[in-house]
Formats: C-alpha cells, sequence, structure tokens
C-alpha cells in the first residue's frame, strides 16, 4: 500500500507542489528515502523515527521507501518531517488512510513529538489555498497561516498525538487566528533633528514618492539621523503590499510567532556585506538585503566602502524592481521594490570641504575625486535625489526642538501618495504606487512640462550633461513636488527644484 501526502518545495517565494509518497512493504528492514533530498531532508529520517516513538507508535519491522516526487527537483529544508511522518502513520493505519486528503502539511519535528515552526508557511498557505488544498502546520506558525485567508482549512496542532486524536474524532483542532505583531520601539522623530531644513525637506520628497537619495556631507552633519527617522514618515504598508512584504519575510525565517506587522522594512547593512549578502545568493539561494528591505527602505551608510562588485548587483534590482539568484543547483526570483538611501562622506577623512583645510595625503579636488570614483557613474545616475548635506551649525543646536513633527510631515506624504496612487489607478497601472517606479513613457506622460519648464530642463541637460534616465528622473521628482503642493500640473517652480537638488551634489561628488 503506498500512502500520499501534499506538501511543498520553494523556488524563491514560490511553492511548488510536492507529493510525499510512502510505502511498507515487505523486504530487508530499512528506511529508504529518494527524490533528491538534502542533508536536513535526509536526517528526517531518525527525527520521525524518535518522534512516532514517543508518539506511542513504533515503525514496523519492514522495508519503508518514501519517494519525494517530483524526483528531479531538488528538496531542502526541514519542513518535510510532520509530512513524511503522517505518511508512514497512514501507511501502517495509525490514522484514517484519507484522513489527510485535501490538505498540504509541513512542519519539523521534535524527538518527543512536538511540532516546530518553519519557514515559509505564509507562502504555503497561499498555494494551497489556490489548489483548493487546506494547510496542516505547526502551532507556532499556524497565525501566520491564517493571514492566507478565511475560506483555507487550517489543522495547527502542538504535537503529532493532537493531530492524529483530531482524525480520529476523539479531539477538535480550533482553527489559528491572524496574528499583529506589535511595532518593536518607538519610531524615530524628525522633531529631534535641529537645522539641516533643507535636508528634511529632501527626505520629505523622497518619502512622498519612493524617490532614491544619496546625501553627501562631512562627518557628524546628521546624514544617518536622518535616514533612521525615515520610516516615521512613511505610511504603513497597504494589505497587499503587507502579504507580498511577509512572503519574503516568511521565507527567510524572520515572522516571530507568525504574527505579521504593517511597517515598512528598513535594513542597514554593514559596509562589509557582500555581493550574495546584499542581493540574495548562498547554497539554497536565499533572500538577501534587497528583497529583505521589498516595499521599505535600503540604507546604505558610508556608501564608498561597499565592494564595487556589491554596489553594481544593486544597478538591476533598482531598475526591475526584482532579482534572479541563479545558483548551480537553484534558480529564485524575488521581489525587490525596495527605496535606496544611501550617505557618504565628500572623503576619506571627510574634511575636505572645510574651509581652509588642506589635506595632507593630496590636494583637497584629488583626494574627493579619488574617494568618490570608488562609485561608479551608472549607480550614481540611479539615485533621484543627490544633496550636499553640511554641517550643523552650532546656533541652530542650541534652538529649542522644531515645532513639525514626524506625524505632521507623515500627512503630507500620505496625501501626496493617495493622489499618486489614484492616478495610475486611472491610467490603468494599479501596479505602480509611487512616481519613482513609474516607467519612462507614462512619466513622460504624467510629468509633461510647460514651455518655461521644458526650457529650463534643456539648459540644466546641457550644464549637467544629464543621460536620459538623470532626465526622467528629474521629471519623477518633479511630479512629486507638484503632488505635494496638491497641485496638478508639473510648473517651471518645481522642475526647478529638483534639478537644483541633482545640481548642488553633482558638484560634491
Amino acid at each position: 500500500m503506498v500512502s500520499r501526502v501534499a506538501t511543498v518545495a520553494f523556488e524563491g517565494i514560490e511553492a511548488r507542489p510536492v507529493d510525499v509518497q510512502v510505502q511498507v512493504a515487505s523486504g530487508l528492514v530499512a528506511f529508504v528515502l529518494v527524490g533528491l533530498p538534502d542533508k536536513a531532508v535526509a536526517e528526517s529520517r531518525e527525527r520521525v523515527r524518535a518522534a512516532l516513538t514517543a508518539s506511542g507508535l513504533a515503525l514496523p519491522a519492514k522495508r519503508i521507501v518514501v519517494n519525494l516526487a517530483p524526483a528531479d527537483l531538488p528538496k531542502e529544508g526541514s519542513h518535510y518531517d510532520l509530512p513524511i511522518a503522517l505518511g508512514v502513520m497512514a501507511a501502517i493505519g495509525a490514522i484514517p488512510p484519507d484522513a489527510l486528503d485535501g490538505y498540504c502539511v509541513l512542519g519539523e519535528l521534535a524527538l518527543d513529538g512536538s511540532l516546530s515552526p518553519v519557514a515559509g508557511v505564509l507562502p504555503a498557505a497561499i498555494s494551497a489555498q489556490g489548489r483548493s488544498l487546506g494547510l496542516i502546520c505547526p502551532r507556532a506558525s499556524g497565525a501566520e497561516a491564517a493571514w492566507a485567508g478565511d475560506a483555507i482549512d487550517i489543522l495547527a496542532p502542538q504535537n503529532l498525538i493532537q493531530l492524529a486524536n483530531h482524525f480520529k474524532g476523539t479531539q477538535v483542532l480550533r482553527r489559528p487566528e491572524p496574528a499583529i505583531r506589535t511595532a518593536d520601539g518607538v519610531l524615530r522623530d524628525l522633531g529631534d533633528i535641529k537645522g539641516q531644513e533643507s535636508a528634511k525637506r529632501a527626505l520629505e520628497i523622497a518619502a512622498a514618492g519612493g524617490h532614491h537619495l544619496l546625501m553627501a556631507g562631512p562627518p557628524g552633519a546628521g546624514k544617518s539621523m536622518l535616514a533612521a527617522r525615515l520610516p516615521s514618515i512613511l505610511p504603513p504598508l497597504e494589505p497587499r503590499e503587507l502579504l507580498e512584504v511577509s512572503m519574503v519575510h516568511s521565507i527567510a525565517g524572520l515572522l516571530g510567532d507568525g504574527a505579521l506587522t504593517d511597517r515598512r522594512p528598513f535594513r542597514a547593512p554593514h559596509h562589509s556585506a557582500s555581493m550574495a549578502a546584499l542581493t540574495g545568493g548562498g547554497l539554497h539561494a536565499k533572500p538577501g538585503e534587497v528583497s529583505l528591505s521589498h516595499r521599505g527602505v535600503l540604507f546604505l551608510d558610508e556608501l564608498p566602502e561597499f565592494s564595487a562588485q556589491a554596489l553594481d548587483s544593486l544597478r538591476q534590482p533598482i531598475e526591475t524592481g526584482e532579482v534572479v539568484v541563479s545558483r548551480a543547483n537553484h534558480r529564485a526570483t524575488y521581489p525587490a521594490r525596495f527605496q535606496l538611501v544611501a550617505a557618504m562622506n565628500p572623503c576619506r577623512c571627510g574634511r575636505a570641504l572645510e574651509a581652509g583645510y588642506a589635506c595632507k595625503r593630496a590636494p583637497n579636488e584629488k583626494c574627493m575625486a579619488q574617494y568618490v570614483g570608488r562609485l561608479s557613474g551608472p549607480l550614481i545616475d540611479r539615485f533621484d535625489l543627490l544633496i550636499e548635506v553640511s554641517a550643523v551649525d552650532l546656533n541652530d543646536l542650541l534652538l529649542p526642538p522644531p515645532k513639525e513633527r514626524s506625524a505632521d510631515v507623515g500627512k503630507r506624504v500620505a496625501r501626496a501618495r493617495a493622489i499618486q496612487q489614484s492616478r495610475f489607478e486611472t491610467l490603468g497601472a494599479p501596479d505602480i504606487r509611487t512616481n519613482a517606479a513609474a516607467p519612462a513613457a507614462l512619466v513622460e506622460e504624467i510629468a509633461r512640462p510647460d514651455a518655461e519648464g521644458a526650457a529650463l530642463l534643456r539648459q540644466a541637460a546641457e550644464k549637467l550633461k544629464l543621460s536620459a534616465r538623470a532626465f526622467h528622473r528629474i521629471l519623477k521628482v518633479g511630479r512629486t513636488l507638484a503632488d505635494l503642493d496638491g497641485e496638478e500640473h508639473v510648473s517651471r517652480r518645481h522642475l526647478a527644484e529638483a534639478v537644483a537638488m541633482r545640481a548642488r551634489a553633482l558638484e560634491a561628488v
């Protein structure tokens, strides 16, 4: 007799169906596992054997063969423990043979028969719902699975005995409820920053339009402080965005207790991060920082200190909004629609722009050129806003805290984003949420300048040697400035501010 249990294998955030086939037959006593299992799956034999023994079941003295089909698809992870154990239980008659019909199963077994949480429950639940199946998962992952919708049948036992009793009708398992995770800590407020009014203005524009922002300035000017306060003015995740972000975090195993949060991700990797750490990879092609910051912010402090290979690997995800991780045995596609915010000093010592300062290593201009030369031109070209953050004046530090707080700026940002969302839905592009994500053809339609604005752009293009990409990014920023002002058309004033934010920083970098 062969029993079958449905489970999944993960390719990126996609859950591919896997059929666990268990045969118990006469022959040499053995427990054979086939179907391209990795080390974690192969070790499930011992976990299954110990868990069944702890639950009061003993494996028969027969030949047990477990096949994970399709056999040419690599299987990895510990979530195959539970489907293998249930397949064995069905094959030896410990549970009704048809009890598992209509369920997708995943979970890790402990030696005492209890179930441990696993990564990827949310994508598995969404996949099961699309296949008209229910889901069986560990108790600790039940709240995560419940976000797939009310229509899916979910069983979330704490151990094998509870699940067996449920199938026998002696115990009823209650359906888990979706859980909301309390945000970790209080967001830092813009009101903490004294002075830097132009930098705060740039931060508001970046938040309103989802624009990539590069801040250049001396050490201690407040660049990192500004970036750390960007999440406080960003609107919360919408329901669809919440599921997108949570699916990536579920695959990465970052959802604590299966609870989700509507706070946008903010990732700040150290400058020693490798290319694989940023874009994803490793032995099992796991998501990297660009995917973990999907629909949120990726902050790179000390930008020139990152390796050139790691930085240039960001260029394609910035344009496409996704990253393809290819390895010898794996190929995974992850979403990567993130907002890049970066900070850098003008040179290694950071004092090249100080009046009267002479660098001992080289002339100031040469020292700056060598430091900025670590960044490729195509990467700099992909920033929408490039601003110079000057040192804070001592008189500003002695002033009382500013009256405008993050909540006040956040209201303007939310209003501007609502205008953008409504506009793109009207134009038949509901997947586009911000001006920064709009393609060039659409930008030219929604941000068409008037005669005065067009003349200004011609002058800027000649003076700054703008590429076509930089030209469209100026149009995007101008469109965002008009949205912040609540105006339908992009005026010369909006384009002048967009050009000025790019021109001043280009002189610094």
